[in-house]
């Protein structure tokens, strides 16, 4: 959950809402759906969710995910941060209390993963390795641990993502109302226009009481069936209490502690640009570019993980799966190509990584107009 709040609310900022005026179309005000809800259109309800804020919430948020990604050989079982949303079946309680407390944990193969923060340090405990890490928070107020909890359970996070990509390619509207974790919401779908992207459509559950979004289901452009199902299946709006976010270590479990320095800065909140290229060595070089916007948005990652995978394909866990992958050129150069129904990843020779909701052929022109 976002716990850098600047406030005693939590907000869902959304820059792109100030081009909701040249969004293609605007769908049509909801005129009959069950639940009964008053009619709203999709320019008030994006207006609604922009405003959104709550002092806190707890509840259980289930995610279901089939991108079509085939089993990686050698992947490490805790690589949690990487394959949350992946593939499977998950559960996670979550809470959240304005405007610095949070907590996640992840209930799975009857082992727990807990990330918590009551504001002045934050705790991530691994029941399966018998190991927590303490970090004591500074008191600066601006130095918040945006990155201490994992954002693949908060389905506010997940449906910023996409909200960021409305542009005048998206098609916008209120597709109807439904029922999640027992409150009323409107249903707002967003459909891109572009053909260049995996992503068939988007629907958000937006609660028609906080505006907050409850749920997101992500449909793929082929197939009939959700690549991405994320939502709460039991919310409360209620505050809750301080001590559910502290955290005790059970007895044997081995303590790390760790110090976030006190001139680290929070980073705003801004709808995501494209970053400057930089030179392989340099101390960017491992940070990913983005090459175009919204829905065509390729990440380009370089340095040495990624010259040392594209090196030696037949070494470390995707090597299996790069062996079997197609071998493609152009100007850009050479290198393998992995597809699923909604992930596309180019490993050229040279050391760069390119991956994106995108088709194989947009993956391979964002690789011509990336640096080398």
């Amino acid at each position: 959950m976002g716990v850098a709040q600047r406030s005693r609310r939590w907000t869902v900022p959304i820059a792109a809402v100030a081009v909701v005026a040249g969004v293609g179309t605007l769908g049509p005000v909801v005129a009959d759906a069950s639940p009964k809800l008053p009619s709203i259109s999709a320019q008030d309800l994006l207006a609604k969710v922009q405003t959104a804020k709550v002092d806190g919430l707890s509840g259980t948020v289930r995610s279901n995910a089939d991108l079509g990604l085939p089993a990686i050989p050698g992947m490490a079982p805790g690589s949690r941060e990487l394959t949350d949303l992946l593939s499977g079946q998950h559960t996670a309680r979550v809470a959240f209390a304005s405007p610095d407390k949070a907590k996640v944990s992840l209930i799975d193969n009857q082992a727990e993963q807990l990330w918590t923060t009551d504001g002045t340090s934050a705790w991530a405990y691994d029941s399966s390795k018998r190991e927590a890490t303490k970090l004591t928070l500074p008191a600066h107020k601006t130095a918040k641990p945006e990155k201490t909890l994992p954002q693949s359970y908060d389905p506010q996070a997940v449906a910023k993502q996409f909200l960021d990509a409305i542009d005048p390619t998206t098609k916008v509207q209120v597709s109807g109302t439904e029922k999640v974790a027992g409150r009323d919401a409107y249903k707002l779908r967003l459909v891109p226009k572009t053909d260049k992207t995996t992503v068939g459509s988007v629907t958000l559950a937006i609660d028609s009481k906080t505006w907050v979004p409850l749920d997101v289901t992500v449909m793929p452009r082929t197939g009939n069936d959700p690549a991405v199902e994320l939502g709460f299946t039991s919310v409360s709006f209620d505050v809750p209490s301080a001590s559910s976010f502290t955290f005790t270590p059970p007895k044997g479990v081995k303590v790390t502690d760790q110090k976030v320095p006190a001139n680290r800065e929070r980073p705003k909140s801004v709808q995501p640009k494209p970053v400057k290229p930089v030179k392989p060595g340099t101390a960017q070089a491992d940070k990913p570019t983005v090459i175009g916007t919204g829905w065509d948005s390729v990440a380009m990652i370089r340095g040495a993980n990624a010259a040392g995978l594209a090196a030696n394909p037949a070494s470390g866990p995707l090597g299996q799966l790069l062996a079997k992958a197609p071998t493609v050129q152009g100007s850009w150069g050479k290198g393998k190509v992995l597809t699923t129904k909604m992930v596309s990843a180019l490993i050229t020779d040279d050391g760069r990584v390119f991956v994106g909701l995108v088709t194989p052929d947009t993956l391979q022109a964002a690789a011509a107009k990336a640096p080398r």
